[in-house]
């Protein structure tokens, strides 16, 4: 049998048309990595400031210094509160027009915010202005980071074979500890080479302001990349038959028991590790009486350790599936949570290491293939939103709460067995809500994409 000419031709146009639009897979993961190691260290410095800097400068004094605290925690959520809205119209414009495209401005936004906070002045000066202008930069330093997370995941599981997918979308999730660990480092350099008066006065703003230096790194190796064959034919689809990438009531409509199914499955881990990262400092600080700069170097090294495991994680993925690799995870954390509060009690330095290496760990592994697991769920021209928006949902249902709701309730009890509670209902959640998931392990995305069509003609 032979094929015509005009066709073979064709044929080959094509081809070599999509081999020109295809990055190598490790351009992609350094074009991923590069602007969300750049973003998550805006956010984490955020989170850092609030615990150190944020509750004293930026608020009035009551005389209690957890009120101050929870004011700080209080605009620490509404970033999260923002990552919503950013994951619906990144995603829907990235579904539309491109992942590049709305990376690339995601890191500018995110980038110009988080400088600009370094600027602010303080109480004492502008008065309730302070907080009013702190709120609305770290709303849009929230809702940039909504639309981050999705396209840079969505970037690279696009390009990943469907057998290594993983270990490849596992990347992007290492990127948010590396983004710590730089947050945590420039802050932990500053805290202990300058004196608590400078570093209260100017020392918390050069951590801030050093970001413009890492927006624009991570801004040019974008610039190298392009979007995913699978994503540019379903762009070509769109074109041709006049089919539009889908609004967020679509993916509603068509994936309700998917789009719950996931966000409950994160708010088990999401809640445990924004309790380490950030209440983790308040607690071993302000109740303890541990140094600052103890918790913070735990911290450094923990979140080291989690690079590894998530990585390890997202290729263990590839092995024995997504939903196995995140139960192991999530066993781990129920390990931790009755270890941690005790650890830190102590006071010991390494206790409280050993606890937040394992702990941040395990969540690492429950984290890691959730990448490829979101991009699997959801088809080509509604992945974006629906991906974007279910994780995001779930840090606000979770992290964006967990450091506010635990300070409250020591606060209120004097107690941190409230706090265990909270967390562990919000695993028991999340581990059913995993459990009914599919896996998706080895799933071809054109398969995806396939069935949603057969969906919709039937």
């Amino acid at each position: 049998m032979t094929t015509p000419v005009g066709t073979a031709a064709e044929s080959a146009s094509s081809n070599n048309e999509q081999s020109l639009k295809t990055s190598p897979i490790g351009r992609v993961v350094a074009a991923s990595m590069a602007g969300t190691v750049a973003e998550w260290y805006e956010f984490f410095i955020y989170g850092t400031a609030a615990t150190l800097v944020f509750g004293t400068m930026f608020f009035p004094v009551t005389g209690n210094p957890l009120d101050g605290i929870i004011a700080a925690f209080a605009t620490y959520a509404v970033g999260f509160i923002a990552r919503p809205l950013g994951g619906i119209v990144f995603g829907h414009f990235g579904d539309r027009y491109g992942r590049k495209k709305l990376l690339q401005f995601s890191l500018l936004l995110v980038g110009i915010s988080t400088f600009l906070m370094g600027c602010l002045p303080g109480f004492d000066s502008w008065g309730y202005f302070a907080p009013v202008a702190l709120v609305l930069l770290r709303f849009l330093q929230g809702f940039a980071l909504g639309g981050e997370w999705g396209g840079a995941v969505l970037l690279i599981s696009e390009h990943s074979p469907k057998d290594r997918r993983g270990f490849y979308a596992s990347f992007p999730q290492a990127a948010a500890p590396v983004g710590n660990i730089l947050a945590t480092v420039v802050m932990l350099v500053l805290s202990s080479t300058l004196t608590n008066e400078a570093f209260m006065a100017w020392g918390w703003r050069v951590a801030f302001w050093l970001s413009a230096f890492i927006v624009l790194i991570g801004w040019i190796i974008r610039r190298t990349v392009e979007d995913a064959p699978v994503f540019q034919e379903a762009l070509r689809k769109q074109e041709t038959e006049a089919k539009k990438a889908a609004h967020l009531g679509e993916v509603l409509r068509l994936y309700p028991g998917t789009v719950i199914k996931t966000i409950l499955m994160r708010i088990g881990e999401n809640s445990s590790y924004y309790i380490m990262i950030v209440f983790s400092i308040t607690y071993a600080t302000t109740v303890v009486g541990m140094e600052r700069g103890d918790i913070l170097m735990a911290l450094f090294v923990a979140n080291v350790v989690q690079v590894f495991t998530q990585l390890w994680g997202g290729a263990l993925s590839d092995k024995i599936g997504r939903r196995n690799v995140i139960l192991v995870g999530y066993a781990g954390l129920v390990v931790w949570l009755f270890t941690f509060f005790p650890a830190l009690d102590s006071g010991n330095f390494w206790l409280v290491l050993a606890s937040l290496v394992f702990g941040i760990g395990v969540q690492g592994i429950a984290y890691s293939p959730q990448a490829a697991l979101f991009s699997e769920v959801f088809p080509t021209r509604m992945r974006y939103t629906g991906a974007g928006f279910t994780y995001q949902v779930a840090s606000i249902v979770a992290g964006s709460i967990a450091p506010m709701v635990a300070t409250f309730l020591l606060s209120s009890t004097g107690n941190w067995w409230p706090i265990v509670i909270y967390l562990g209902v919000a695993m028991v959640l999340s581990i059913f809500a995993l459990i009914s998931l599919r896996e998706t392990r080895g799933v071809a995305l054109e398969d995806v994409d396939r069935e949603e069509e057969q969906h919709a003609r039937a």
